[in-house]
């Protein structure tokens, strides 16, 4: 039995639909879509139905798919057996919030890559997750701990939110900048009642980048990670009563934790994210 065409296989049930295991896979949709029908052709069986959730497994998909994860986790053992003393290499996929993608991961990124020259790390920073249950990613850096799955998580770190204004200016008469509440993608972030509870704010976002961005350039106040602003000249942090506590949380599913590659980033996020607690925490 073709493995490639396993693989391919099993990030459809994952995901639940072809683009989705196309994006986890780095490929297009056609190609999982084509490795899908071979396989279906291999087997002389259908392999999905189609519902509105999505593409669901058949009755002989299911009972494939219980083959090929066993397949899977033997392929993942003898990789980990193997790795010993050897290079690291492969791809690591990781998915994380947008601020904190881009500005704690990303500038610190040249470090891990210097260390594991061999490791591919697919950087997946947005306002949204990838599902580390389903394997869309190897690890995640959530704002809450998962209550469900077959995982191993544990607390990254603790960090400080502050309300910030642009440096020099008079922040009295500026307007509030916040998210856009129908966009709101985890309730963490629901912080805004905490900080001003009787304005509304009149510039409002999805992405906290364009939020930072809006507040640098001149036009109002918000709240932001002290990760992501004090760094930035163009900012200052006002009313420092204000100090809104959030926890990253770090997952992996259990069947990849052990894997050399995984496991050099985790160790190397975990030392990142250690060294820098004052810019973490807005003590800086």
């Amino acid at each position: 039995m073709d493995w490639g065409k396993l693989q391919n296989f099993i990030a459809v049930v994952r995901a639940g639909s072809l683009e989705r295991a196309a994006r986890a896979l780095s490929v297009d949709a056609t190609t999982v879509g084509r490795q899908l029908r071979a396989l279906e052709r291999d087997m002389q069986t259908t392999l999905f139905e189609r519902s509105r959730e999505g593409m669901v497994p058949t009755a002989d998909g299911r009972q494939l798919l219980s083959v090929a994860e066993e397949m899977e986790r033997a392929a993942a053992g003898l990789e980990t057996r193997h790795a010993s003393g050897s290079p690291v290499t492969g791809v690591v996929r990781v998915s994380t919030t947008e601020g904190f993608g881009t500005r704690f991961v990303a500038p610190r990124i040249a470090d891990f890559s210097g260390r594991y020259p061999g490791v591919t790390l697919d950087l997946f920073a947005s306002s949204g997750f990838l599902n580390p249950s389903r394997r869309e990613a190897d690890v995640a850096i959530l704002l809450a701990q998962p209550r469900k799955g077959p995982l191993r998580t544990r607390r990254l770190t603790d960090y400080t939110l502050g309300l910030y204004a642009p440096a020099g200016a008079d922040h009295t008469a500026l307007p509030l900048i916040s998210y856009i509440p129908d966009f709101l993608y985890a309730p963490e972030l629901d912080y805004l009642s905490d900080v001003a509870p009787n304005r509304a704010p009149q510039l409002r976002s999805s992405s906290i980048a364009a939020q930072a961005q809006m507040i640098a350039g001149g036009a109002g106040v918000g709240v932001l990670p002290c990760f992501l602003a004090d760094p930035d000249p163009a900012m200052v942090r006002i009313r420092p009563e204000v100090a809104i506590r959030r926890t990253f949380w770090l997952a992996v599913h259990q069947e990849i934790a052990a894997i050399p590659r995984v496991r050099a980033f985790v160790d190397w996020i975990v030392g990142a994210t250690t060294e820098a607690q004052p810019l973490l925490r807005g003590q800086q």
